[in-house]
């Protein structure tokens, strides 16, 4: 199992922390879903009349649908592998089973798989 895990957690937490404030700058929670996030945009303030305006608008929209898609997954990644912290599968290869390699968990301690498994 993998040596020091309250390095890793303090390093998961900051990660949550920040990945949360990267979502709350382009988006909101889902008001009936608190673990989705919706992509928001940072000037409603458009009139209809203005097609660059409303064009500009639903292109910041959807590059910011696709960020969150991105953080979301991050954040996932993140809580997975803090909900495995304290358990015999933290560090641990999800296909085969051994230890992920110390490099790997600096790098990324949210990692799934060993350097063999991770493609």
């Amino acid at each position: 199992m993998i040596k020091d895990t309250k390095h890793f957690k303090e390093i998961l937490e900051n990660q949550k922390v920040q990945l949360e404030a990267d979502l709350s700058g382009i988006g909101r929670r889902d008001p009936k879903n608190p673990n989705d996030w919706e992509a928001t945009v940072t000037d409603l303030d458009v009139l209809p009349a203005d097609e660059n305006d409303v064009a500009d608008m639903f292109e910041e929209l959807e590059g910011n649908k696709a960020l969150i898609n991105a953080l979301e997954e991050q954040l996932r990644e993140v809580d997975e592998a803090l909900t495995k912290i304290g358990t015999d599968k933290f560090g641990i290869c999800e296909v085969c089973d051994k230890e992920i390699e110390d490099d790997r968990m600096d790098a990324n301690p949210s990692a799934k798989t060993c350097k063999e498994h991770m493609n």
